[in-house]
């Protein structure tokens, strides 16, 4: 007896290596061409020209304050989806591979730890590689929370990445004044770091013992493939299509709730609260809040709309809160959104100091 439970410990843990082994692949090569080497051109070239090239995505809609339209949507979603599909490809590929190849209590001793503020530190932490904006890291978010992780690492993942992102850092220090970078790091670490773990409060508890006691991996590796292919499909056939959906429905008013540069004139200070929760359900590419902030200030436009969008349009989106709505609740998400958009005064009331 004792030598058979020795017997399938080992071929567990070893199932459980490919499996991981298999997932470090699909994350480096994907992330490789997805984001690492197509980024770290675009920083050699900034870093010689130090401008943005390109306008801000909220053009393809239409004018600012344009009308909504469906031609607008269509020209938007065209737009969005040439610029994120490598890295929305990639990031059901990682979900699948989460949810299929990583051994559920390897996840869970990576992540759950014993505090919130761990938690949301471990989450951080491995949202850094990935340099995704916040409807690619849904599926992500979404492969973690079903495989036990708990709330506080899933929203930090979930909001780590775009808000954290390394690539869009250093970005912004190439291309605006240094009070947008520092901002942007300081704000956006107390949005990863401390409001996930006061929004995760509204969580009912996370992991079972049933989870705990579930084996390390499939028995044998040779399941794994069919098992990958099995989760992929069922990512992509649930997600895809309210993905798909949604930035249509988004990009028709997105002409119309971008004219921010109008609002400061028309609204006052009440400017940077619409500012901040109009930006957290616009949705933008990774780095598409550089243009914005960069036209908003050279406009002569409030500083303190600027850092609420520096924050807002970044960190969530409607799509994005739309696929991860399920799997970490609809209370949990809205909270989230209410964090976003509190952070985002925050920032506006930062910057404007600075």
């Amino acid at each position: 007896m004792t030598t058979t439970v020795s017997s399938e410990a080992r071929q567990g843990k070893r199932v459980g290596l490919v499996g991981v082994g298999l997932l470090a692949v699909l994350f480096v090569v994907g992330l490789l061409w997805a984001k690492w080497l197509p980024y770290a051109a675009k920083t050699s070239t900034m870093a010689t020209t130090h401008t943005w090239s390109g306008g801000a995505i909220f053009a393809k809609a239409g004018a600012p304050g344009s009308a909504p339209s469906l031609s607008g949507a269509w020209h938007f979603t065209v737009a969005y989806f040439q610029s994120v599909w490598p890295a929305a490809v990639v990031g059901l590929a990682l979900a699948a591979a989460v949810d299929a190849l990583l051994p559920k209590a390897w996840l869970l001793t990576a992540l759950n730890r014993r505090s919130r503020i761990g938690q949301s530190l471990a989450g951080g932490a491995a949202s850094l590689p990935s340099l995704m904006c916040t409807c690619c890291t849904a599926p992500v978010a979404v492969g973690l929370r079903r495989r036990g992780a708990a709330v506080t690492a899933s929203l930090a993942y979930w909001v780590g990445n775009p808000v954290l992102n390394p690539a869009v850092l250093v970005f912004l220090f190439l291309v605006a004044p240094w009070q947008f970078g520092v901002v942007r790091l300081v704000v956006g670490a107390l949005l990863v770091f401390g409001a996930t773990t006061v929004v995760a409060r509204l969580a009912r508890p996370q992991v079972s013992p049933a989870v705990l006691a579930e084996p390390l991996a499939p028995v044998r590796v040779r399941d794994l493939p069919l098992r990958y292919l099995r989760s992929l499909a069922r990512f992509t056939v649930v997600l895809v299509p309210e993905y798909l959906v949604v930035v249509l429905l988004v990009g028709a008013v997105s002409g119309w709730l971008s004219d921010f540069s109008e609002l400061t004139t028309h609204l006052g200070v009440a400017a940077v609260l619409v500012c901040a929760v109009v930006g957290t359900l616009l949705v933008i590419p990774t780095g598409g809040e550089i243009p914005v902030v960069l036209a908003l200030t050279a406009a002569g436009a409030s500083v303190g709309s600027a850092g609420a969008l520096l924050i807002a349009l970044p960190a969530l989106s409607l799509p994005s809160m739309v696929m991860v709505g399920r799997a970490l609740s609809w209370r949990v998400t809205a909270a989230m959104a209410g964090a976003v958009v509190v952070t985002s005064l925050v920032s506006a009331v930062v910057l404007s100091l600075l």
